[in-house]
């Protein structure tokens, strides 16, 4: 979820995220990591939309907080849109991490996912501000994946865990490390169609306000 800003002296949109880390493999180096590696992640295609026939330069602002402890009221009672909250554990059910649907402003990691400049934390930011996973998911022969892909992909070997394992098999699908974001991806957010109010602002997403506990084998 974020807070989208129409600054139209300077031909930009900024999208304003604040994302608040808790949980017990969550700390301060690992808050701005990820924030950071998602903030790269979307700046990286140099994004571009049209608001009422005028080409603006679109700008991730991604803020990561280390919140521990937190109280759940804290999420529950949040009314400002660019906050985002996200357990951080080495432990997650299906050993994925996820949000709570698209749009959602809430979700939780595992930790291994998001090490080594891995692309999970920017995907999962994606559905935050309400991307889903394309329908297409043999994109064999169309190079490098998207974001927004999900595991289990099929993508030209170069792209997967294991160039030489025939596609499909394990090991032969996309390897999340390889995704990137696209114009197309920021195409789909459709910024120049949000309302924006009187101070240039709009909202990308929607409260979940859901709080996570631990999770355990």
């Amino acid at each position: 979820m974020g807070e989208v800003e129409f600054i139209s002296s300077d031909n930009l949109l900024v999208i304003h995220s604040m994302i608040y880390f808790y949980g017990y493999a969550a700390d301060p180096n690992v808050g701005l990591q990820v924030a950071k590696n998602i903030e790269d992640h979307w700046n990286e295609p140099s994004g571009k939309t049209l608001v009422k026939g005028k080409i603006y330069s679109v700008i991730f602002d991604i803020r990561g907080i280390y919140l521990n402890p937190i109280r759940p009221e804290i999420i529950f009672e949040n009314t400002n849109p660019s906050n985002n909250f996200f357990r951080i554990e080495e432990y997650a059910h299906g050993n994925i991490s996820f949000v709570d649907g698209l749009g959602s402003n809430t979700g939780y990691f595992k930790l291994e996912n998001l090490l080594n400049n891995s692309t999970t934390a920017a995907h999962e930011y994606g559905h935050t501000l309400g991307l889903d996973h394309p329908d297409n998911s043999d994109i064999r022969g169309y190079g490098q994946p998207g974001i927004m892909y999900p595991r289990g992909t099929l993508v030209d070997p170069e792209f997967q865990y294991d160039p030489k394992i025939p596609a499909g098999l394990t090991g032969g699908t996309m390897n999340p490390f390889t995704r990137k974001v696209y114009q197309q991806d920021i195409d789909l957010l459709k910024l120049g169609k949000l309302r924006y109010n009187k101070k240039g602002f709009a909202v990308l997403g929607e409260f979940s306000g859901i709080w996570h506990d631990e999770q355990h084998p």
